[in-house]
């Protein structure tokens, strides 16, 4: 009898060191509509497209596969974070009533991690797509369509780059990325260990897609997994000074930007700035782009 509840002892032990008892997790989850199963053009995340409320609904429901992954890892606390153009793009009355949903903008630097603090455990990217001029990406932009590119320390950075800069900031780590195969590829190159889930592969301007319902059992399960060993990751951390630099496809707008206090022309259509406030490199970027 001793020998049996010493082995059992050991496999609960071995249980909660696994990581399989993560209870009390605190989840942030930011979602962007491009990286969504089935959307392909820019009409199907636009809210005048014909079939918007289709792909908005596809959106929904890839955030519910995230928050029940959650859910069965643990986490008693989630904020979704719509981070779509109006950030009113989620459906509240289908999103899973456990978890809290911020619609619309504060116009704060944070812009698409805006509720994002300390107390969080993890941070989950759905939806997410690939920075500007990705070969084989699907609606590729950084932030705005009017920008070519955006290095800050010498990376190129998509949305998600930037994104976990944020959250980095707050020593919170990402720890799960859905959305085309590009995005995945780049989350990797930059955050190491990153759980992912491509739902979509590009090909030129058409793509290969997951079925929607597979796509969302794919991120559920992920999720769980991810959150199962969310200790194992690690925040997302560049060395200051931090230096931004931003290219525009327009040389007006680089000449517009480089008014900015702090900021300066690199060339025609790059703009530069540098400091040691990571706050004021975001302060930059907002009212750059």
């Amino acid at each position: 009898m001793k020998k049996r509840l010493c082995v059992l002892f050991a496999l609960i032990l071995a249980f909660t060191v696994s990581g399989h008892t993560q209870q009390g997790l605190k989840v942030f989850i930011s979602v962007d509509m491009e990286g969504i199963s089935g959307v392909i053009n820019w009409e199907d995340v636009s809210r005048d497209g014909k079939d918007y409320d289709l792909f908005r609904r596809f959106m929904t429901e890839e955030t519910n596969a995230a928050i029940e992954g959650a859910i069965e890892a643990g986490a008693t606390e989630i904020l979704v974070r719509d981070s779509h153009g109006s950030a009113r793009n989620i459906l509240p009355d289908l999103l899973n009533p456990k978890a809290e949903l911020m619609r619309d903008w504060a116009y704060s630097p944070l812009s698409m991690m805006e509720g994002i603090d300390e107390s969080y455990d993890a941070v989950i990217f759905i939806g997410y797509h690939a920075r500007a001029n990705t070969p084989n990406a699907t609606l590729d932009h950084t932030m705005s369509t009017t920008l070519y590119d955006v290095v800050l320390n010498g990376k190129k950075m998509p949305e998600a780059g930037i994104n976990a800069f944020i959250a980095g900031h707050f020593g919170v780590p990402v720890v799960l990325v859905a959305g085309d195969k590009a995005i995945c590829e780049q989350a990797k190159e930059l955050f190491g260990d990153v759980e992912t889930v491509a739902v979509k592969e590009g090909i030129g301007n058409a793509a290969r897609m997951l079925p929607p319902k597979k796509a969302q059992e794919l991120i559920k399960k992920k999720t769980t997994e991810a959150l199962q060993r969310v200790n194992e990751f690690k925040p997302f951390s560049l060395t200051p000074p931090y230096t931004m630099d931003v290219t525009f496809k327009d040389e007006w707008r680089a000449e517009n930007a480089s008014w900015i206090p702090g900021a300066k022309k690199k060339d025609s259509t790059t703009v530069t700035f540098t400091s040691n406030d990571w706050m004021e490199i975001l302060r930059f970027f907002k009212f750059a782009r």
